[in-house]
């Protein structure tokens, strides 16, 4: 009997994988341990190894789909076996009688997929009420986790169809648009349409769920890095290890968040839940996407730990290896864009953490002294946005100063 591939559950809280990439295609003889395909779930890129000895005899979960966990992705058996047709999803649910009270005028529910052959993620209740009213939910957008469509999303179309007036025979149907469309977007010669899947459809909804719920405030503070940037040649010159700046930025941040514990909190519901950890959140840019490993209890760790650290966790988030538990857990987080010259930016905040540190470029800078004498300094701005129902400007412009005494006398950093 054919072996069933299916989608590995990597994580507690994971509930679908997308397919990137099958690296065997039907036919190919696979050996167990065979990497067979590469799936993207939650910011992570996983390799799905053969269970068994055999041919890929049919793939049923094609790239770029939506399967959830524990879905079919295709079958290994021996050459010329038969498999049947296999859905990627959950079957569609079969039409059941309309209750007694549904008039048998009611439409009825759509299939579990949408026109172009993606899945419609819908919760069992939901699907179920939208059979009982008649509603067609292909064209839903879901109010739950990753745009699921639940009941409450139901009900409001049902009541929304209640108050369209009724369609009239006579209206001859619409002509046909001129163009092709993308969702709303009407498509130019040249104009590519890919799909918004795997780490790069994580982000998206990740940045407009904390968009959309923190109100944030972002204050910006001008630190004199000249010392800092003098002691870290002279280390990097006598040490034998080469620090970046980043190092003195990220154990800086370490020791003023354990000197302002009160930035280290979230909210969950009606309740703070106050951080026992300083677990820094590192941004990593990445081709697809953004990834934010996690170097944990920082403010234990020395210059060389942390600089250690952070570099082996940037490298193997490039690679895409990765575990699921070394980018969760942050309780506070860095973006540092001064690589790239930029000046100023608000980084969004990297839900549940209460506050994101954004770090800038480092430039040259004319002052003059007490007697008039003009002298020349490096300057580096930094980006604090906070999440306002926690934190007060006071309290975050208290941290903030923190920061910049740290980098100010560098000396302290390492103490």
């Amino acid at each position: 009997m054919a072996f069933e591939i299916k989608m590995p559950q990597l994580g507690l809280t994971m509930e679908e994988g997308t397919v990137a990439q099958w690296l065997k295609q039907e036919g190919d003889t696979v050996a167990k341990g065979d990497v067979l395909l590469e799936i993207t779930t939650d910011k992570l890129t996983s390799e799905i190894e053969s269970e068994a000895d055999g041919v890929l005899l049919k793939i049923v979960a094609k790239e770029g789909e939506d399967v959830p966990v524990k879905g079919l992705l295709g079958y290994i058996g021996e050459a010329g076996e038969t498999v049947g047709d296999a859905a990627p999803a959950a079957a569609p649910v079969a039409a059941s009688p309309a209750p007694a009270e549904v008039p048998a005028a009611a439409p009825a529910p759509v299939p579990a997929a949408k026109a172009d052959g993606s899945r419609i993620r819908i919760s069992p209740l939901a699907r179920k009420t939208a059979a009982k009213l008649g509603v067609d939910y292909q064209n839903l957008t879901g109010s739950g986790p990753s745009g699921r469509i639940v009941q409450k999303d139901i009900l409001a179309a049902a009541e929304a169809a209640k108050q369209q007036p009724a369609p009239v025979a006579e209206t001859p149907a619409a002509a046909p648009a001129p163009a092709a469309k993308s969702g709303e977007l009407e498509l130019m010669d040249g104009d590519e349409v890919v799909k918004l899947a795997g780490m790069r459809k994580v982000v998206a909804e990740r940045m407009a769920k904390s968009a959309r719920e923190i109100p944030t405030v972002t204050q910006n503070v001008k630190i004199d890095v000249t010392k800092l940037v003098a002691f870290r040649k002279q280390i990097n010159e006598t040490s034998g290890q080469k620090f970046s700046m980043n190092d003195f930025i990220l154990k800086a941040v370490a020791n003023a968040l354990r000197a302002n514990p009160h930035i280290l909190v979230s909210i969950d519901g009606n309740q703070i839940i106050k951080r026992a950890h300083v677990n820094l959140g590192m941004a990593v840019a990445l081709d697809d996407g953004l990834i934010v490993p996690v170097i944990r209890d920082a403010d234990k760790l020395s210059l060389s730990q942390i600089s250690a650290t952070a570099k082996d966790l940037a490298v193997r988030a490039r690679e895409n290896k990765l575990a699921m538990d070394e980018y969760k857990g942050s309780t506070f987080t860095i973006s540092n864009l001064g690589m790239f010259g930029v000046e100023t930016f608000d980084p969004i905040i990297n839900q549940p953490d209460a506050g994101i540190l954004g770090v800038c470029a480092v430039q040259d800078e004319l002052d003059m002294d007490d007697e008039g004498k003009i002298f020349k300094k490096q300057v580096m701005r930094i980006s604090f946005t906070f999440d306002h129902r926690l934190i007060d400007g006071a309290v975050a412009a208290k941290f903030e100063l923190a920061i910049k005494e740290l980098l100010e006398d560098p000396m302290r950093i390492l103490l």
